[in-house]
Formats: structure tokens, sequence, C-alpha cells
């Protein structure tokens, strides 16, 4: 590893800027990677142990932008994102990745919900509830992306209200 000559300032870490992460309580941080790995696309990029508390702290992302699932092992999930509309939202590539992914997760024995077809701008869509009851998204045909590139233009588009 090389160090910067004596005197001459080290570059800046680039500083984040907008949404940057959720967190969630789970109760085995093992169990959920593989969760998310799985179901999500997404990989460890960051572990700890906090000094303070011994807690176990991962970060998945599936780096495709800054942002990550900060997942934190407690003996007890007290809050999930669960019920009928709170959920982290995956898009898939095709209704066939959706359900193929549905199939895996029912064989697998998780709790699913859909596929359902909502049109525009809902798509196709399922619900995978994880190991700690929280859901899990999959979606076809939200088209998130061009939605918000497109209201840069000014303002939103009556799909996306």
């Amino acid at each position: 590893m090389e160090f910067p000559a004596r005197g001459v300032a080290e570059a800046e870490p680039r500083v984040d800027a907008g949404f940057t992460h959720v967190a969630l309580a789970v109760q085995n941080v093992d169990r959920s990677i593989d969760f998310y790995r799985r179901f999500a696309r997404m990989e460890l990029v960051h572990h700890r142990r906090d000094d303070a508390t011994g807690t176990r702290v991962v970060w998945l992302s599936d780096r495709t932008r800054p942002f990550v699932l900060v997942l934190i092992e407690t003996q007890q999930v007290e809050h999930v994102l669960g019920g009928t509309f709170c959920h982290l939202g995956v898009a898939c590539s095709a209704r066939q990745e959706v359900e193929r992914l549905v199939t895996e997760a029912r064989l697998m024995g998780y709790e699913t919900t859909g596929p359902h077809d909502s049109g525009p701008p809902v798509g196709y869509w399922a619900y995978i509830v994880d190991p700690d009851g929280h859901n899990l998204e999959l979606s076809y045909g939200q088209f998130v992306g061009s939605t918000v590139a497109s209201s840069a233009s000014g303002g939103a588009s009556p799909a996306a209200t």
C-alpha cells in the first residue's frame, strides 16, 4: 500500500448526498444476507461489530447506485416493514424473473403475495416476506428511472403522483 509523501494531502473521499440507505432490524444477519443476495441481487459491501454494543451491522448493495440496505442484528425485531403497503422495492428485468423468484421463494417456504399485474405505473409485482417479516417487492414495468429522468425537465408526470 502506498501512502502520500509527507506534506502532500490525501484526496478527500467523495461526500455522499441524497438518499443513501434504509436500515432494518434482523434477528440473524447471515440468514438475511442470504435472502437479499438470492431475491434482490444484493451483495455484502461492509460489515462490522459495533464496539460499544457488540451488535453486528452489515451493508448490502446491488451496486447500481450509491445506496445500501443496512441490516442491524437484534435479539427481537420490534417493527417490520410489512403490512399492505410497506416494502422495499426491487425492479426485475422481466415478468419471468418476478415469477421465477416468487416460485423459488414459495418452494423455500417464504410467504408470498402475487404476482399481480396492476398496469401502469404499478406494473407486474409480487411480495416475498423476508425471515423477519419485512416485505420485499419484486416488480417489472414500474419504470421509476425513466419517470425520474423525464421529470427533470419540469414537474412530475401524472404516473409519478
